[in-house]
C-alpha cells in the first residue's frame, strides 16, 4: 500500500517523467527501482531520542515519520506542547553574496483548540510574535553554514500542539536544530536552546507561562558543542553581572545534553550530507593576486586614515574598487565582475581585520573600550508630551513619548496571548529605520523584520524601569535619523531621555551599548588564537566583525540582552568579558545622560493628559450616560475627553489636557445638577402624585420635575390586588406614601402606600364580607 500510494503521488505530480519509461525517475539520473526502493526505505527510518532536562521534564525528538519529501524533518515535544520543523535546500546556488536562509514560524490557531476570529476565519499574515520567533531561530542556526554557502534554504516551524505551559519558541529552536542535523544539508550543528529564569534567587530551566511572569529573568541561550554560545536573546528586571554571568554558565551547560541528543539522532537516522562547491572554492588565484596587489596597500591607508566618516569612507572604498574593475577589464576583458567584487570584498574585510588584530587600530581612532562622542537634548517640541535626541557618533535617533488612555494599549492577538499570557500592553516601543538614515532610497511604511526586531529589543530593556500600575498607555516611538552602529541601543538611550521629559517616574535612566568582537583562528581552524573586544561598534565593525552583542541597562543591571554571533560559536569567556565591558560603558553612559536630565520633568507642560475618577451613585447613572451614551459622546465631541466606566459606581476620566478637563467636569456637574431632587428623609410621609396606570402598579412622582417610580401592587393595599384600578385610583390623583430610601443594588426609590393604612383584621374581614353578601 505504501508503494503504490508514492507511485499514485508522483504520476499526479510528475505524469510526463513517468512516461518517459520506468527506468528514468524526477532527475533523470537514479533508476525508478532504486528511487522506489529509497522512498520505501524512508518509511521505516523513524528515530526518537528522549532527553530528560535538570528540572525533571522530559524534551522528545523524533524524526522519519511525517514530511518525508523535505531534507530533513524533526518534531520536538516538551510536555503537551509539539512543534515540527522542516528544512528544504536548493541544490542550485542563488550567485549571492551571502546566505539566502529563510525561517517562518507559524502558531497555528487549532493547536491551541481555536478558530481565528477574523473575517476568513483562517491564519494571515505572520504576527509580531511569530516575526520575532522566527529572528531568534534565524540568529541560532546561521552562524553554522558553512562559509560560502549561498544556496536557498527555507526552515519552516508549525506549531502543532501548545499547553499554554511550555514555551513553543525554545522547542522550535531545538527542532531546527534536529531537522538541519539529520538532513543532507551542509551545516556545522547541532545545537541546543534552553530557557532560564530566576524566581527567589533561584534559577530555572524551561520556567513555565506563569513562572516566567514572576521571574527577573526571562532568557533563551543557543549553545553548540565545547560551550561555544550561538546565540542569546533575553530581558531582565535589573539582574546583576554576577547573577547574569552564572545564569549563562549554567544555560550553556543544560544544553549540551539537548546537542548529544541530537548528534545521536544524526549519527543513526541523518542522511550523509552534500558535497558542495562554494563559490570561495572556485576563485581564480591569479584574479585574486591581482586584486590583493592592486587594493591592499589602499585599504590599510583607508582604514587607518581617522579623519573619515561614514560617508567619505564608504566612497573611498566605491571609488577604490571601481578603480580595480577597471584595471581588470584593462588587463582581461573576460574576467568575471562577481568573482572580481566578491574577492575585493573579502581582501577588504581582511585588512579591516588586520587591522585591529595586529595594530590595535579601530578605522575611527579610538581604542579597543572607547565610546564615541556623545550629546543629548531633551524638550523639543511643546506640543510633545515628551521628546529627546541622542546623539553616539553618526548615529541619531529622535524619541517621542505620547501618553493615552488606558482604553488605548495595544491588544494581543488571540494566538500571542495564550502562549504568552499577556492580554494586552499598556507600554509598547515602535522602532522606525526611514531609507535616508544610511543616504539610500526605499520604500517607506513597510515595517520589516529587522525594525521590529529592534524595536522589541529596545522594549524589553525599557520596560522594568516603568512604573507599576501607570494611570496611561505609553506609547513611544524611535526615529533613527542617522545610522552608522547600534541604532536599537541609540533607541534605548533616547527613549529613557524622553520619558524623563515626559514626567513619567521612572525607577532610572537606562542605556545601551554594543560590543563587537574580531577573532582570528589559528592553523586548523578549531579554536580562536586571537581576538579582540569593540566597545560601541560602528556598522563597518559590525559589517566585518564576528559578533553584535547589545547589552542595556541601568546603574544597578542589565535589562535586556541580544547577542548576534557570526562565527560557529563564542567562547564563554569571552562573553563575560563582553558583558563586564557593557556593564562600565553603560555607567559612563548613564552619567552623560544624569547632565542633561537626572529625574523626572517637574513642570507640567500645556498639552499634558490628565486622568481623574468620578463617583456617580446608581441612581444618577441614568442620567449621567443619556439615552444610548449621549451626554458622553457629547461631552467626548465638545471636549475630546473619554469616560470610560471602571467599576459599578466609578467612572475614568482621561482629557488631553488640564483645560479640556475643567470643561468636562463642568458639564458633568450640570448633568448631575440639573433638576437636583431635594433630600427625602427615611421614613417620611410625602404625597405622591400618580402620573400613570400599569397593570403592576402605579407610576409616582414626589416633587416637580421628578422622574417617575413604581409603586408596585404589592404596596399599594393590605389586600392583594391584580391591577391598580380595583382601588379606584386614576392619574392626577395624589396618595400618601412612606419613603424607605433607596433599593441598594437598583438604585430606585422604594415606597409604600400600605404601611400607612390601619391593619384589617380577620374578623372585620368576614363581618364586612358577610354585610356585603346581605
Amino acid at each position: 500500500m505504501i508503494v503504490s500510494t508514492s507511485i499514485s503521488r508522483l504520476s499526479r505530480y510528475h505524469k510526463p517523467v513517468l512516461l518517459a519509461g520506468k527506468n528514468s525517475c524526477k532527475d533523470g539520473n537514479t533508476s525508478y527501482v532504486k528511487f522506489i526502493n529509497a522512498r520505501r526505505a524512508s518509511h521505516t527510518n523513524v528515530g526518537t531520542e528522549v532527553i530528560t532536562l535538570s528540572d525533571g521534564k522530559q524534551l522528545s525528538l523524533s524524526t522519519g515519520k511525517y514530511a518525508r519529501f523535505a531534507d530533513g524533518s524533526a518534531i520536538v515535544s516538551l510536555g503537551d506542547t509539539s512543534v515540527m520543523v522542516t528544512a528544504v535546500c536548493k541544490h542550485q546556488s542563488s550567485n549571492s553574496s551571502f546566505l539566502p536562509l529563510i525561517v517562518d514560524y507559524r502558531q497555528k490557531a487549532a493547536a491551541a483548540g481555536r478558530i481565528p476570529t477574523n473575517f476568513l476565519r483562517r491564519e494571515l499574515g505572520p504576527t509580531e510574535s511569530e516575526i520575532l520567533t522566527s529572528r531568534v531561530i534565524d540568529r541560532s542556526i546561521r552562524p553554522l553554514f558553512p562559509e560560502g554557502f549561498h544556496f536557498d534554504t527555507q526552515i519552516m516551524c508549525n506549531m502543532l500542539a501548545v499547553d499554554g505551559i511550555n514555551d513553543p519558541d525554545v522547542i522550535a529552536i531545538n527542532g531546527a536544530s534536529a531537522a538541519l542535523s539529520v538532513s543532507d544539508i551542509p551545516w556545522n550543528g547541532p545545537v541546543g536552546a534552553i530557557r532560564i529564569g530566576m524566581i527567589d534567587n533561584e534559577f530555572i530551566f524551561n520556567p513555565t507561562r506563569r513562572q516566567i511572569q514572576d521571574s527577573i529573568l526571562n532568557l533563551i541561550i543557543t549553545a553548540t558543542k565545547h560551550n561555544l554560545i550561538v546565540m542569546l536573546e533575553g530581558s531582565a528586571n535589573e539582574i546583576l553581572e554576577q547573577e547574569l554571568k552564572k545564569a549563562i554558565k549554567l544555560g550553556v551547560k543544560e544544553c549540551q545534553s539537548i546537542i548529544n541528543a541530537i548528534a545521536n539522532l544524526q549519527k543513526v537516522y541523518g542522511k550523509t550530507k552534500r558535497k558542495i562547491e562554494t563559490n570561495e572554492q572556485s576563485q581564480d588565484d591569479d584574479l585574486t593576486s591581482f586584486v590583493k596587489q592592486f587594493s591592499e596597500t589602499k585599504l590599510r591607508d583607508i582604514f587607518s586614515k581617522h579623519t573619515h566618516d561614514k560617508i567619505s569612507r564608504d566612497h573611498a572604498i566605491n571609488d577604490l574598487r571601481n578603480n580595480v574593475m577597471e584595471a581588470l577589464k584593462d588587463a582581461n576583458s573576460d574576467f568575471d565582475v562577481k568573482s572580481a567584487e566578491r574577492i575585493f570584498g573579502k581582501i577588504t574585510k581582511d585588512v579591516f581585520r588586520t587591522l585591529i588584530l595586529e595594530m590595535d587600530v579601530r578605522c575611527d581612532g579610538r581604542p579597543m573600550d572607547g565610546i564615541r562622542d556623545i550629546s543629548c537634548q531633551v524638550d523639543l517640541f511643546n506640543p510633545l508630551h515628551g521628546s529627546a535626541v541622542f546623539q553616539r557618533g553618526q548615529t541619531q535617533v529622535m524619541c517621542t513619548v505620547t501618553l493615552d488612555s488606558l482604553e488605548s494599549a495595544l491588544k494581543m492577538d488571540a494566538m500571542s496571548m495564550l502562549v504568552s499570557g499577556v492580554k494586552e500592553k499598556n507600554f509598547f516601543l515602535h522602532y522606525e529605520f526611514p531609507p535616508y538614515a544610511t543616504n539610500e532610497t526605499g520604500h517607506v511604511g513597510r515595517v520589516g523584520r529587522r525594525e521590529m526586531g529592534h524595536g522589541a529589543l529596545a522594549e524589553k530593556a525599557l520596560r522594568p524601569i516603568l512604573p507599576k500600575d501607570y494611570p496611561f498607555t505609553v506609547r513611544l516611538t524611535s526615529e533613527v535619523l542617522e545610522s552608522n552602529g547600534s541604532s536599537s541601543m541609540a533607541t534605548v538611550c533616547g527613549g529613557s531621555l524622553a520619558l524623563l521629559d515626559a514626567g513619567i517616574p521612572i525607577s532610572s535612566s537606562a542605556a545601551g551599548v554594543a560590543i563587537g568582537l574580531v577573532t582570528k583562528y589559528n592553523e586548523t581552524n578549531t579554536d580562536i588564537d586571537k581576538y579582540k573586544i569593540l566597545t560601541d561598534i560602528l556598522g563597518i565593525e559590525d559589517y566585518f566583525g564576528d559578533m553584535d552583542f547589545k547589552i542595556a541597562g541601568t546603574k544597578r543591571g542589565f535589562t535586556a540582552l541580544q547577542a548576534d554571533v557570526k562565527i560557529p560559536g563564542v567562547p564563554l569567556k569571552i562573553i563575560m568579558e563582553c558583558i563586564h565591558q557593557a556593564k562600565v560603558t553603560k555607567w559612563e553612559i548613564i552619567k552623560i545622560m544624569n547632565q542633561v536630565i537626572r529625574t523626572p520633568q517637574q513642570k507640567k507642560k500645556d498639552k499634558m493628559p490628565v486622568v481623574d475618577n468620578l463617583e456617580v451613585p446608581i441612581h444618577q447613572r441614568g442620567k449621567f450616560l443619556g439615552v444610548g451614551g449621549m451626554n458622553l459622546k457629547k461631552i467626548f465631541l465638545e471636549t475630546g475627553v473619554h469616560i470610560f466606566p471602571h467599576d459599578e459606581n466609578t467612572y475614568s476620566i482621561f482629557a488631553p489636557n488640564e483645560d479640556a478637563m475643567t470643561e468636562a467636569k463642568e458639564m458633568i456637574e450640570n448633568i448631575l445638577q440639573k433638576d437636583r431632587e431635594p433630600t427625602l428623609e427615611f421614613g417620611a410621609i410625602y404625597t405622591a402624585r400618580i402620573v400613570e396606570i400599569r397593570e403592576i402598579g402605579v407610576m409616582v412622582t414626589l416633587y416637580n420635575n421628578m422622574m417617575p417610580v413604581l409603586l408596585p401592587n404589592s404596596q399599594l393595599d393590605q389586600r392583594k390586588i391584580h391591577h391598580p384600578s380595583v382601588l379606584g385610583l386614576e392619574v392626577g390623583q395624589e396618595i400618601q406614601v412612606k419613603y424607605f430610601g433607596r433599593d441598594p443594588v437598583s438604585g430606585q426609590i422604594r415606597i409604600s402606600r400600605k404601611v400607612l393604612q390601619e391593619p384589617i383584621s380577620i374578623s372585620k374581614t368576614l363581618h364586612r364580607d358577610n354585610a356585603e353578601g346581605m
